[in-house]
């Protein structure tokens, strides 16, 4: 070591190194100190329905009235909520939380509670006591979230196929929320994936209309039949044309079409190349740029409302 400049220089790096190992523990429990991690926690099997209103309900409607609420524990200021209705036809499915919705990035800087809700099915009850407990369920959490940490103001109903039908409706009818003393106007925003928009093909059969699945009807039973420009704020989420369901991603964009021509104030429209009926899930394969699209509507929704 005969050159006493590059003998001072690695030294001086040995030190260096040596105090950042040391220091390099202190700094990281000191971080951790200053960002809490962030916890979700569960509110299981709560009934959206009154104690009067189940003293005289059957063990169906007790069992299966029911919501799970995952909200962050911790939070600086109230959060936004979805609802989420699961698909099944009508008659069958249960309640569960999307993966998706998880990955969003409103859920993972904990600016978001998710709602997943039973309800009714045929053929155990008749047309249309589930869109009556959809709009029991949505308006409960419209009323009682803010107990749990979230905003009151902010609370945005979802839900795939079938589950879509159901948000839809109670959007487009203020007939369902206002039976439990709730209005649309009282909701942030709607979010169908892959519902049917014309009369649900399993309510055509439960009236006995006439022709196929496929012969569109435009009623008071079908969400496109209660358009609007006070039509609270929207995103359409659907798959591919060429594999999702016949006829679902037009008749959705003919609703998409028809409320941007009333004036809604905001109307959100995405058809995803590769996606079938399945992408009605939210599940696992959903693409980080509809999170982004799906992140971006309910800034903008929440902006709205702000005015």
């Amino acid at each position: 070591m005969n050159n006493p400049f590059l003998y001072f220089v690695r030294s001086l790096y040995a030190t260096l190194l040596a105090t950042l190992l040391i220091l390099t523990p202190f700094a990281r429990r000191s971080l951790a100190q200053e960002s809490p991690k962030l916890e979700y926690v569960s509110a299981t099997n709560l009934s959206y329905y009154s104690d009067a209103e189940l003293a005289r309900a059957d063990e169906y409607q007790k069992s299966q009235c029911v919501l799970d609420i995952l909200y962050p524990k911790e939070v600086e200021k109230p959060f936004a909520t979805i609802v989420w209705f699961h698909g099944g036809g009508l008659t069958g499915g249960q309640k569960y939380v999307p993966s998706a919705f998880k990955r969003l990035k409103a859920y993972q800087e904990g600016r978001l509670a998710i709602v997943a809700v039973g309800y009714r099915l045929s053929p155990k009850v008749p047309y249309p006591v589930f869109i009556e407990d959809a709009a029991a369920a949505a308006a409960w959490v419209v009323n009682n979230i803010a107990k749990f940490g979230g905003d009151s103001n902010s609370v945005f109903v979802s839900g795939g196929s079938a589950g879509g039908y159901l948000t839809a409706m109670i959007g487009a009818y203020p007939w369902w929320l206002n039976a439990r003393g709730c209005d649309p106007k009282d909701l942030a925003g709607l979010i169908p994936i892959s519902g049917q928009m014309t009369t649900h093909f399993h309510v055509k059969e439960l009236l006995r209309y006439s022709g196929s699945q496929y012969n569109p009807v435009i009623d008071e039973n079908a969400p496109l039949g209660g358009l609007s420009p006070n039509f609270p704020p929207i995103f359409f989420i659907l798959g591919d044309r060429r594999i999702e369901w016949k006829c679902r991603v037009e008749e959705n964009e003919l609703m998409a079409s028809s409320l941007r021509a009333l004036g809604a104030p905001l109307v959100e429209f995405s058809e995803n190349e590769g996606f079938d009926h399945s992408i009605s899930v939210m599940g696992d394969d959903i693409t980080s740029e509809l999170l982004d699209k799906l992140d971006a509507f309910i800034v903008k929704a929440q902006g709205l409302r702000a005015h």
